[in-house]
């Protein structure tokens, strides 16, 4: 990523801030899915939820990555 944000005066890559999101998102459709019984029709629900994570973090980087470099030209 080619952006870094100022987070109380230290720079941090704008991928810390994008992994927080994640596991912020991750964390809600995994009660969600807790809640709903949804694990009983997963037939791995540690690699569903892994791969759950890394489909929140590459998604919201893309997005992110495209709002701020190619928008900007």
């Amino acid at each position: 990523m080619p952006r870094e944000i100022d987070l109380f005066n230290a720079m941090v890559p704008s991928l810390l801030i994008i992994f927080a999101f994640s596991i912020v998102f991750f964390l809600i459709l995994d009660k969600l899915t807790a809640e709903f019984d949804i694990d009983r029709y997963i037939w791995h629900p540690a690699l569903f939820r892994t791969s759950l994570f890394c489909c929140f973090f590459c998604a919201i980087g893309i997005w992110w990555y495209r709002l701020l470099v190619v928008s900007s030209g």
